[in-house]
């Protein structure tokens, strides 16, 4: 399974609520319409000490030519561009997934 996992930060004048009110409310329902898109997943960072990033997306397809497909879509194009427009930084990890324990 291929996934990418997302890491983001808020901008610095956005409170974290703001933060998970957009990335839950406006941006995932963007995700859940990506072609191919198998399985999502969204965690909220609340750790304040030391926090690097306020938010990590899972996003599993079944290959990587499926995530680059959905991403060229028209979908992904919004979802990169509402992610890029709300967000201060954005780094991508792309994953061959391996599940030691299920």
């Amino acid at each position: 399974m291929f996934k990418a996992i997302i890491l983001l930060r808020k901008r610095p004048e956005d409170q974290q609520g703001d933060f998970g009110g957009w990335w839950l409310n406006q941006h995932a329902p963007l995700v859940r319409q990506l072609p191919g898109l198998v399985k999502a997943t969204f965690n909220l960072v609340f750790d304040d000490e030391q926090r690097d990033f306020d938010g990590i997306s899972e996003l599993w397809f079944a290959s990587r030519e499926d995530f680059d497909r959905a991403y060229a879509s028209d979908i992904g194009q919004k979802v990169v561009a509402d992610s890029v427009a709300h967000v201060s930084k954005r780094t991508r990890l792309l994953c061959d997934e391996i599940i030691v324990k299920q």
